[in-house]
């Protein structure tokens, strides 16, 4: 298990993103799906969030 650390802390975060939609028709094209997933990824290497 890989802790990250800063000044004053040790600490080991999770993150879960749930993304609930109001409609059951397909909301997410693979255009947009693929455009989240690049963004989540720029701002996880921001953070020194690993996927």
């Amino acid at each position: 298990m890989k802790l990250d650390s800063n000044n004053h802390s040790v600490f080991l975060l999770h993150y879960h993103l749930v993304l609930v939609v109001k409609y059951r028709r397909e909301v997410f094209t693979d255009e947009i799906s693929d455009f989240a997933k690049d963004m989540f990824i720029e701002i996880g290497k921001k953070y020194n969030i690993a996927w």
